[in-house]
């Protein structure tokens, strides 16, 4: 970029022009706010914490979380050893052992640290399987260790085959479980397919199960999942990225009974706990293992002569170096809120989802994907305009069904009203996945959701 700076008539003159020639400074309080508000315009800007806002797992904008991340930038520090973050370093081991205390267990044992979001848990939880069975990999690569295989089911998320084809292990590798009409795990099909994979002369190690999917916001039955990872000698994980904040509710824990017998766990505060993006957990139930995969023991970082006990330099363990502070936003909202707020918060968006399912499962212009009430406050559903009811299932009916949600969500988009996901499933044709995460969400705002779409529907 040229040394000197533009005036300030070629920014007036320019909006929107090559960086080379616009003013990268604004000097005054009014020109600043016209960068912001053009940036707002040119980026099609999206407010994910409006209550209508819909279309993600991690939406809202928690006020106390909002001052904690303003806090954490203006430290500006990283995470890799104490000496630079103590207060954080402690923050983050205080709360990780508190939410391994949650999962059910000890409180002596354990390990976890904060990654960037939940394929990177996920990938943390392969890493530290393999390195458990096989630690001579780290040093020797995947030729010297048997071919292994990984299993998850169908409605997982793709972050687990993302993994297997990143770390070596190849997508043909990640053995896909099916799963029944609600999305969960066919323990039987499991079982199978381990032994295929053995009599083909492969290792089976790892078992992902899933609390709460993604689209369907299933839970896997954990329990005899991990009666037959303990059976057949396989890792199991928990992802339970989107269903893990459940964990905290009295009355929706039960959803992810077994999952105390995981190996690891992946949980993520930036969805259910309304905690701004980005907070995700790993949780490994034993400890030693992140450290010991991930240990590189650079000398200009980790230091074993310092002052301190080196055991807070908790940085060898990530796979990466620089690592941001994702911990304070979650320990202030969770002294403010306290554990029974954030029950309260999740119990609210659950009994939104159980208001949303009554209202249209019996209305001929909805038509739910599945029978029985959401586990989850994932409700899945087409929307039927006028001119396809009535009409018997057929190959054409299903192929106009497919558009109807599509050009739904682009006219919501349009018209900047509201806004929820749609997607397909298997060999079903696009349907609309509304998921709550928003505490700030009413009634009100599900009512109108309900009618917006009727709205911007009636004419397809």
């Amino acid at each position: 970029m040229a040394s000197s700076t533009p005036s300030s008539s070629a920014t007036s003159s320019n909006a929107g022009a090559d960086p080379n020639t616009t003013n990268l400074r604004p000097t005054t309080y009014d020109t600043w706010c016209g960068v912001a508000h053009g940036c707002t315009r040119k980026l099609g800007l999206k407010i994910c914490g409006h209550p209508r806002f819909f279309n993600q797992l991690s939406t809202g904008l928690d006020i106390i979380g909002l001052a904690g991340e303003w806090l954490t930038s203006t430290a500006n520090t990283n995470m890799f050893t104490y000496e630079i973050a103590p207060v954080f370093v402690l923050m983050e081991q205080i709360t990780l052992k508190k939410m391994r205390e949650i999962v059910g267990w000890s409180s002596k044992d354990g390990d976890g640290i904060f990654s960037p979001g939940g394929a990177i848990s996920n990938m943390y939880s392969i890493m530290a399987a393999r390195y458990k069975f096989f630690p001579e990999v780290k040093t020797k690569g995947m030729a010297a260790i048997p071919k292994l295989v990984l299993f998850t089911s169908e409605h997982s998320h793709y972050s687990i085959k993302k993994a297997g084809a990143a770390l070596g292990f190849g997508t043909d590798n990640v053995i896909l479980i099916k799963c029944n009409e609600r999305g969960k795990i066919i323990p039987a099909d499991l079982e199978a397919k381990i032994l295929d994979a053995k009599q083909k002369g492969f290792v089976p190690l790892y078992v992902n199960a899933t609390a709460g999917t993604t689209v369907y916001g299933a839970f896997d039955p954990i329990q005899e999942i991990a009666d037959i990872c303990e059976k057949y000698n396989l890792w199991l994980h928990v992802d339970a990225a989107w269903g893990g904040g459940l964990l905290m509710s009295r009355k929706h824990r039960h959803k992810l009974s077994g999952i105390e017998r995981a190996n690891s766990v992946t949980w993520n505060p930036h969805k259910m706990m309304g905690v701004l993006l980005q907070c995700s957990a790993i949780l490994v139930k034993e400890k030693g293992i992140l450290q010991g995969c991930n240990q590189m023991c650079a000398g200009y970082l980790f230091q074993p002569d310092k002052q301190y006990d080196v055991s807070y330099d908790t940085g060898d363990k990530a796979i990466q170096c620089g690592r941001h502070v994702d911990i304070f936003k979650f320990w202030l909202m969770w002294k403010a809120k306290g554990t029974v707020g954030f029950e309260n918060q999740i119990n609210k968006c659950l009994e939104l989802a159980e208001y949303l399912y009554a209202k249209i499962k019996n209305r001929e212009e909805f038509e739910m994907v599945f029978d029985g009430e959401p586990e989850h406050t994932n409700v899945c559903f087409w929307y039927i305009p006028q001119s396809l009811r009535g009409i018997p299932d057929s190959p054409e009916r299903r192929e106009k069904l497919h558009r109807v949600a599509p050009k739904i969500k682009a006219l919501m988009m349009e018209s900047g009203t509201t806004m929820v996901g749609y997607q397909p499933q298997g060999d079903k044709a696009n349907f609309f996945r509304m998921v709550i995460s928003n505490p700030a969400a009413t009634q009100s705002d599900i009512d109108f959701l309900i009618e917006e779409i009727e709205r911007l529907g009636q004419d397809l």
